[in-house]
């Protein structure tokens, strides 16, 4: 009776083990499957890419115009609009009814032009699931997209398009992400009240930064909105905005400030 037990206590241990490893292997291959690559334009980009499946470019804010490649090599570039798809391609033979499968793993160069920009991609193929490759905008190119956007306003026009695209939460591709400053804010005219940046958003071309701040009140409180003209959240302050003024005790608000950045 010992016997058996070992034997079913053994069993139930490699059965934990089987399972335990096609765990880990299905999490290894649904994170190289999340993997999300970013490529900068002017700059050569390493990158893995699959040698089995179809792997897909995206040009963010704009179309693909062209991919370059080497025509010799076994490859596959389809493109319409801002995507592009990359398939190596298998090489099968047939022998006596006995198929093998080689698959590509030499590495390629791939030229993208996105945006009036140079992507150099280098990539390994590597047998991994298929990758996405986003084409992230430049400074120059965030530049360009932001006068496009903003240029044909006056400047009061302006603070209200950058307002309500963060009020709204629909901030343009070309406005870059700033780290958010870290702690407590105190303003002498909100004394009590909790106060932290939640964002910030640099906007190349433009000559204007914004952020948007949260603030949490103990008490039943109207903002006024000139208390946030304060050095403590910029120097050059152009606007701000409440999403709204009268906030009773524990409530929140949205505020929204525009700034000049030195030099403009």
């Amino acid at each position: 009776m010992p016997k058996t037990a070992d034997r079913a206590a053994r069993a139930r241990a490699r059965w934990c083990a089987l399972i335990t490893s096609l765990l880990l292997a299905g999490t290894a291959a649904s994170m190289a499957q999340a993997q999300t690559i970013t490529a900068l334009p002017d700059q050569t980009s390493a990158i893995r890419l699959s040698n089995r499946d179809v792997n897909h470019v995206i040009c963010v804010g704009g179309e693909i115009e062209d991919v370059k490649f080497s025509a010799e090599k076994a490859i596959a570039v389809e493109k319409s609009g801002s995507d592009a798809w990359i398939k190596f391609l298998v090489k099968e033979i047939d022998d006596a009814g006995q198929v093998t499968r080689s698959y590509v793993t030499v590495p390629s160069e791939f030229f993208v032009s996105c945006n009036g920009a140079i992507y150099p991609l280098y990539a390994e193929p590597s047998d991994i699931p298929a990758q996405t490759v986003t084409l992230a905008p430049g400074k120059a190119q965030r530049a360009k997209a932001n006068d496009d956007l903003l240029g044909p306003l006056v400047e009061e026009e302006r603070a209200v398009s950058v307002t309500l695209a963060m009020l709204q939460d629909r901030i343009p591709a070309s406005f870059s992400a700033v780290a958010p400053r870290l702690g407590l804010i105190d303003l002498a005219g909100l004394p009590g009240a909790r106060i932290t940046e939640r964002r910030r958003v640099m906007i190349e071309g433009s000559g204007l930064s914004a952020s948007e701040y949260r603030i949490d009140v103990p008490a039943d409180t109207t903002l006024d909105e000139r208390a946030f003209l304060d050095r403590t959240l910029g120097a050059r302050i152009f606007a701000v905005s409440a999403d709204r003024l009268a906030l009773k005790a524990g409530e929140a608000a949205r505020i929204i400030v525009v700034r000049r950045e030195a030099g403009e």
